[in-house]
């Protein structure tokens, strides 16, 4: 007897055991919030074996002592042999009979369940919509929590019994917090859930319409069907099949019609940009919604979902509206436009083909508007290279804050500068006309004037001007037209800035290679070996006392790195400075032995000091070429010569000797009609230019048969291409004509019997 005096059952009497057990069990699923007094839980604890963990859950164990006595009874099957009872701390254990008292109690359960959820179904009958929802999470709720304390009071059964006949393959056994579960989902989930999805779907539509809704109402419900998602080949594992397959699947579907209902009706009523805004908003509150109450495995399912309907159903009215957006730069409905179609496969490429036809056509209306104004010939190379860069930044800002820098449209950009840059109305009286007209620009800033920009902005602009060399395609012809320009600042002293110099040549050895730039480099080096030389020669005369009233200096260049062209006329040496130029021969013969010396006087200049005009305490300083120094030193001598005693004289040729009397001219020191020698230089140039392709296409043809040996006519020429194409774009035909020189030179031949093969000879 008990203090109660309410009498334990005894071990070995099923019906009065789970009486006493069922007693227990309904007031933990219906009256859990009564709880149980100390002293009648002390009752009930007597002869239990498991101990209190938490006061508080005193129900837990009431019934415990006497699961544990029933399970372990032999008694309650006459066929089986008394033996003693396993009790908490003995080694021996009846399992037959174990077995058989646990099957029994474990039924009694199932059915207790099958009724107590048929109770609650019924019950859930008289509720629809979000009073559905209410009752159904408010049982899910307290039938779990009960469900749990039901769990605990079984737990000798789940350690023992339970676990016995799960590892001994039965499927249909589960521990019993997962038994109550399965319950729930045959007796009450099975009967409600599709109402329950109703009014799940129709509280998320009152949702999406603006009203304030319940969610907790929506999460538990997803969280009941995550529970019921049980492994039906494995009951130790679950899954989440139940929650895909009756929430999810129901839900995305209903998703998807109502934005496809919604989007079409927003269309017809409204532009495309405030459909473009309403379609951005929905997606981010899709994503919120998963984030809220949603499980994170739903959220790929339903966004591609929303991303169908919402954008790829309507990318044909976006893509014809993109080029308004362009023609208007609205930076914010382009960037949102690409927001939404970066998200579909494909959805970016017509806009990045519609971009780059865009830019295209910009850069060409810019560099016409800028022709129309001045001939192309006397284009001014700074106007040029600003309206190129103008449009280039435009768009390359457009490319970095509307479409996030994305790929694409970076080569949708350099697709189109490119084109625009080396195909233009300028470029139409020369294909090189970009990559001149930029040397020229880099000529002016490195060049001592007023005009340059200060060291810190100069360097912005020589960054501005490796972007525009990057889309020139004859970038040799750049570095023709740049080295000569440099020669001559070094030549004439006229560099604005050794440190400019330096930055501009290591901008283009980074773009193109130690090769494009080497020459460049071993001026630099010339110019300081030749300062170092004269300071030798001044030294060698201070010691030998030849004292010379010229001030004589020479830079010696190497013939190999430096574009200047040799003089076209001889030219007599003034004697008042001949003594002291063949000393310095001497010199540097003697230092030099082996060397020849090729001067090139067309490139000297000289300082001479007059006081013919009265005017002048001290006389003028003329700057004048070798040339013109020539002339005027005969005028020491007389104040009028004819043109023929200058000529012999000098030892000029009739043009050159023009040419000079002009400029001298023009300074209203004589008289003689001024020539332009500009044009000449350029065509020069271009000449040299044409003349150098000749050779690097017939070198990369004997590098490329050397190493394959054998190769068919096609097969070459692209190759020729492809290695030559960092520094300009060999014409197929002038390749045809490099193999055919060397054909005749017998680097290469043909192979017999196949006429479009070659083998290198070697």
């Amino acid at each position: 007897m008990s203090a109660s005096g309410t009498a334990l059952p005894l071990p070995n009497d099923l019906e009065a055991t789970w009486s006493f057990l069922e007693s227990g069990i309904d007031q933990i699923m219906n009256r859990l919030e009564q709880g149980l007094s100390y002293k009648r839980y002390m009752d009930l604890y007597t002869g239990a074996f498991v101990f209190l963990e938490v006061i508080h859950y005193q129900v837990v164990c009431n019934f415990e002592g006497g699961i544990y006595n029933y399970c372990t009874s032999s008694r309650m099957n006459p066929g089986f042999a008394s033996e003693p009872l396993a009790g908490p701390g003995s080694n021996i254990n009846n399992n037959r009979g174990a077995n058989l008292m646990g099957s029994d109690l474990y039924a009694r359960l199932i059915s207790y369940l099958e009724r107590h959820l048929t109770q609650i179904r019924a019950e859930s009958e008289q509720y629809m919509d979000e009073n559905l929802l209410r009752y159904y999470t408010k049982q899910w709720e307290k039938y779990t929590t009960a469900s749990s304390y039901v769990h605990h009071v079984f737990r000798y059964l789940n350690r023992h019994w339970v676990k016995r006949e799960i590892d001994e393959g039965r499927k249909t056994v589960y521990d019993v917090y997962t038994l109550t579960l399965v319950s729930w989902r045959d007796n009450m989930f099975s009967a409600v859930q599709h109402n329950v999805m109703d009014a799940v779907k129709m509280l998320i539509q009152r949702q999406r319409n603006g009203e304030t809704v319940e969610t907790g109402l929506i999460k538990l419900v997803v969280e009941s069907f995550v529970s019921l998602g049980l492994d039906d080949a494995d009951s130790t594992k679950s899954t989440l099949d139940v929650y895909r397959d009756h929430f999810e699947k129901p839900f995305v579907e209903a998703t998807q019609n109502y934005y496809k209902t919604e989007s079409e009706k927003f269309v017809s009523e409204n532009s495309v940009t405030e459909y473009m805004k309403k379609a951005e908003a929905r997606l981010l509150e899709e994503e919120g919604r998963v984030q809220a109450y949603l499980h994170p495995t739903t959220f790929k399912n339903l966004i591609t979902t929303c991303e169908t309907v919402l954008v790829k159903d309507h990318t044909d009215i976006m893509w014809d509206e993109f080029q308004n957006l362009l023609n208007m730069d609205k930076l914010d409905d382009l960037h949102r436009m690409y927001l939404l179609l970066s998200r579909i496969p494909d959805g970016l490429d017509p806009l990045r083909e519609g971009f780059e036809k865009h830019v295209r056509k910009a850069g060409h209306s810019s560099i016409e508007k800028i022709a129309a104004e001045g001939a192309d010939a006397n284009m001014e190379p700074k106007t040029y290279v600003d309206a190129l860069l103008e449009v280039h930044k435009k768009y390359n800002d457009m490319v970095q804050n509307a479409f996030r820098g994305e790929a694409g449209f970076v080569a949708s950009l350099d697709k189109a500068c490119r084109e625009f840059v080396n195909r233009n109305e300028v470029c139409k009286s020369s294909t090189s006309k970009s990559p001149e007209l930029l040397a020229r620009f880099c000529d002016s800033l490195l060049r001592k004037s007023a005009k340059n920009p200060e060291e810190g902005d100069l360097e912005d602009v020589l960054n501005s001007i490796m972007t525009v060399f990057k889309y020139v395609e004859d970038k040799d012809v750049f570095q023709k037209f740049y080295s000569k320009m440099l020669a001559k600042r070094l030549v004439n002293g006229t560099s604005a800035s050794e440190d400019a110099e330096s930055s501009m040549i290591s901008k283009l050895k980074e773009a193109c290679g130690f090769e494009y730039t080497s020459k460049l480099q071993r001026m630099f080096t010339d110019m300081g070996l030749s300062k170092d030389l004269n300071d030798q020669f001044r030294d060698k005369m201070d010691k030998d006392n030849e004292m010379s009233h010229v001030d004589f200096s020479v830079l010696v260049l190497g013939t190999a790195s430096w574009p200047l062209q040799p003089s076209t006329t001889n030219f007599n040496i003034p004697e008042e400075v001949e003594k002291t130029f063949q000393r310095f021969k001497m010199f540097y013969q003697n230092k030099h032995s082996g060397r020849k010396l090729n001067w090139l006087f067309h490139l000297s200049k000289g300082e001479l000091k007059t006081n013919y005009i009265k005017a002048s305490k001290t006389g003028y300083t003329f700057q004048v070429s070798t040339y013109q120094m020539g002339l005027l030193l005969q005028y020491n001598k007389e104040t009028s010569y004819t043109f023929e005693y200058l000529k012999q004289s000098t030892d000029l040729t009739p043009d050159v000797l023009i040419g000079q009397l002009g400029t001298l001219v023009k300074a209203k020191v004589l008289l003689m009609e001024v020539k332009s020698e500009q044009k000449v230089e350029v065509e020069e140039t271009h000449k040299t230019v044409e003349e150098d392709r000749k050779l690097l296409m017939q070198a990369a043809i004997v590098r490329i048969m050397k190493t394959r040996k054998t190769l068919k006519h096609v097969t070459l020429v692209q190759e020729v291409i492809s290695q030559l194409s960092n520094r300009f774009k060999p014409k197929v035909p002038d390749i045809k004509k490099c193999i055919d020189v060397l054909l005749e030179k017998e680097y290469i031949e043909r192979v017999d019997g196949q006429k479009d093969m070659f083998s290198y000879v070697a």
